[in-house]
């Protein structure tokens, strides 16, 4: 009777397990194949997309501070008119781009290093804008870069590419040979080998990118690949934090087998702005 109980619960087991991995799988693939058409469509049919998401992983973030009102909203509703949309003069967008920078690097220094939000309990708006909300606007940016400020989608869906690569090859060689906690007190799943498997993937899928995506040379490529690998698990690091501070597993339910969107945005949010200065210097000295 023991063992038929046994051989029940195991059966269940692994029948619920393919369950979840088949939701995961699936709401995966709708969001990839949403964002990748919204890329291909048009800059205008892009950026409405991208907005979006935004409006709803700042209301995921928002609800894990436990903030309300509309200001954050207006904000980010301003943000991507003035310079998502219009793209308003170089200087400002570079002004922007050094306070995020900044913010994000105060960000890293709190979580990772102090462990403890010292800059968001004090200044908790200069998160919501220089992270959250500068984040997605230089999303909308990398694929303007460049003298002609055409909209390229190839470099943004590479891009991508990459993000999802790392985050992959993290979570599978972490999954089967990780044994050294990255940092246990923030996210207890993370490992060190996962980190370097998630590296190697991105820097393998950069190779290949290379071949194919004929807008930088190879160096370029494993360079974009080393900064998403890297400021990518920061920022997943950064997020763990915020929702071990708030007390939740998942920042939303918005996505089946994912969490929120904030859960599954939060690597390219930010890693935009370190991936757009690389990306205009590279642009400068060609």
């Amino acid at each position: 009777m023991e063992v038929a109980q046994k051989t029940y619960i195991c059966c269940y087991w692994k029948t619920y397990n393919m369950k979840d991995v088949a939701i995961r799988f699936l709401s995966g693939v709708l969001f990839v194949s949403l964002i990748f058409t919204s890329i291909f469509l048009s800059r205008e049919w892009f950026i409405g997309l991208i907005f979006v998401l935004a409006i709803i992983t700042l209301n995921e973030f928002l609800r894990l501070l436990s903030l309300k009102g509309i200001i954050a909203y207006l904000l980010l509703a301003i943000a991507f008119y003035f310079f998502s949309y219009i793209e308003i003069n170089p200087t400002s967008i570079n002004i922007l781009l050094g306070l995020s920078i900044l913010v994000n690097l105060y960000l890293f220094r709190d979580a990772l290093i102090l462990k403890d939000l010292t800059l968001f309990n004090k200044r908790r708006y200069f998160c919501i804008i220089f992270y959250i909300i500068s984040g997605f606007v230089f999303l909308t940016l990398i694929p303007s870069i460049g003298a002609s400020n055409e909209f390229n989608p190839t470099i943004l869906f590479s891009i991508f590419i990459l993000v999802w690569s790392n985050d992959t090859f993290a979570y599978l060689i972490g999954k089967s040979f990780g044994k050294r906690k990255l940092l246990e007190s923030i996210s207890p799943k993370k490992t060190v080998e996962g980190f370097f498997g998630g590296l190697v993937g991105a820097l393998i899928t950069s190779i290949i990118l290379s071949k194919f995506a004929e807008l930088y040379n190879i160096y370029i490529w494993l360079s974009i690949a080393i900064i998403v690998s890297f400021m990518g698990t920061i920022g997943d690091l950064i997020q763990s934090k915020f929702k071990r501070k708030a007390g939740v597993k998942d920042s939303g339910k918005i996505m089946p087998g994912h969490g929120g969107l904030y859960d599954r945005l939060d690597s390219i949010i930010y890693a935009s702005p370190f991936i757009y200065s690389f990306l205009l210097i590279i642009d400068y000295v060609s």
